[in-house]
């Protein structure tokens, strides 16, 4: 055994309750998902959309192309997700390098917010194919930063295994997730500094603090570099070819087959709501900046209790059916807030769909493992998260298809284009339902 491994792996066994998660790699690792947590929530969620529909939205008609610029914005950069993300695995597969693409990604992700914020407060009035020059630049930015942010994530995810031993990695993993929840309250902090208009304001601000808090990471945190290269593993194109055998060898299992059909619809509709609640809760309900941050907080502290309670319901009743109830609540929760007339319903939506957002991370990756050989089952996580990433450009896509069609009709357009949402959503119910309970594989 390699030394230095040798040394990781006694210390481990060393770490008994709470000093397991305040050693400093993983205090700081941890950090870093405090940090993209607030990138997540101030920019891709918040302060970005308002901007948006602040600078494009004067009436019903621009509030949907406002929308739909939104949408796809969040399509292209998912779409360069998609076409990169192989070469990321191989990357890493091959020299275990891990924070060195961090490092780089985020720095890089951190400049483009910068910019935004320094676009947004130019005077560059020349137009481009009839828009703004300075709104085309802080979108363009907007589409950099969100892709080296999620590229950047590839590699984090990865580093968790790094950082314990098998038994240990659950608790990390818990750890930087609860850590993170408490960087949507620390971003949000900007708030009272921007109020109800000027949002650009808030994307220097956020810039700074991602940038700081992923600092420990970037010093305390090592590589584990392999021992051994596969120069032949390293082609660009070896990335597709390790997904098109995975999703070829899917296919002899019935049941993943048709559950990673309906992952794809369900997870659809929870990536294109994440993405344009803010917008829709302004626009259809009324929803005041302050309103709505409030409404975020509630769904967040609901996705955190979500997870607790579909975890106990999962071990209850089994992951097929569990999967299947956080459809439905899904479901509940976007015909609500399609018909919505008043703020008590989209306070209800809202609170539905962070119980679903929580509960869906739970009990599909719950299911994904019932369902798998164990000897295959990093092979089925990893197309898990592709087809996660190619469903995160169709639902936007679609979303601002429909409310750049229909924008003539107002805000009609949002609520037909957040019904699309519900379509998805019953489609990957009826797939759902498709399997049989027990057709989940006894690996443990």
């Amino acid at each position: 055994m390699d030394p230095q491994n040798a040394q990781v792996n006694h210390n481990n066994e060393q770490r008994k309750g709470l000093s397991l998660y305040f050693t400093l790699p993983i205090m700081s690792w941890a950090l870093y998902d405090f940090a993209n947590t607030i990138f997540s929530s101030n920019i891709n969620t918040i302060f970005f959309p308002f901007y948006l529909q602040e600078t494009i939205g004067e009436n019903e008609v621009l509030n949907q192309i406002a929308s739909t610029f939104l949408s796809y914005a969040n399509a292209i950069a998912s779409f360069f997700l998609v076409i990169f993300s192989p070469l990321f695995g191989v990357l890493i597969d091959r020299t275990g390098r891990k924070k060195k693409y961090i490092v780089i990604f985020t720095t890089i992700s951190v400049l483009s917010i910068v910019l935004m914020g320094v676009f947004a407060e130019s005077s560059l009035n020349a137009n481009v194919f009839g828009l703004p020059l300075y709104l085309l630049l802080v979108i363009f930015c907007f589409i950099i930063a969100k892709f080296f942010f999620h590229s950047s994530l590839v590699f984090y995810d990865s580093m968790i295994s790094d950082l314990g031993t098998k038994q240990e990695i659950p608790l990390i993993s818990g750890f930087g997730v609860a850590v993170g929840y408490i960087g949507t309250l620390v971003g949000l902090s900007v708030y009272p500094f921007v109020g109800d208009d000027g949002f650009h304001e808030a994307f220097i601000p956020t810039a700074l603090l991602f940038f700081v808090f992923s600092l420990p990471l970037f010093f305390f945190v090592k590589d584990q570099p392999v021992q051994s290269v596969n120069k032949k593993s390293g082609s660009f194109l070896s990335g597709y070819k390790e997904i098109s055998k995975t999703f070829k060898e899917m296919r002899a299992y019935k049941s993943i087959f048709t559950f990673m059909i309906a992952y794809f619809f369900l997870n659809d509709a929870i990536a294109t709501t994440i993405a344009m609640m803010a917008v829709y809760a302004k626009t259809i309900v009324g929803f005041s900046t302050g309103k709505f941050i409030l409404l975020y907080l509630v769904s967040t502290v609901s996705s955190i209790i979500g997870s607790f309670v579909f975890g106990l319901i999962t071990k209850k009743v089994g992951s097929n059916r569990a999967v299947k109830y956080v459809g439905i609540l899904l479901l509940v929760a976007l015909i609500i807030a399609t018909f919505a007339v008043n703020e008590f319903m989209f306070w209800v939506a809202g609170s539905m769909f962070g119980i679903a957002l929580g509960s869906m991370w739970v009990t599909t990756r719950t299911y994904i493992v019932e369902l798998t050989p164990e000897d295959k089952r990093g092979q089925f996580f990893g197309l898990f998260a592709f087809s996660g990433k190619v469903s995160s450009i169709i639902g936007p896509l679609l979303y601002g298809s429909i409310t750049l069609a229909f924008a003539s009709y107002g805000n009609i357009a949002s609520r037909l284009a957040l019904g699309s949402l519900i379509i998805l959503t019953l489609i990957g119910l009826i797939i759902h339902s498709r399997i049989k309970s027990e057709e989940a594989i006894d690996s443990f």
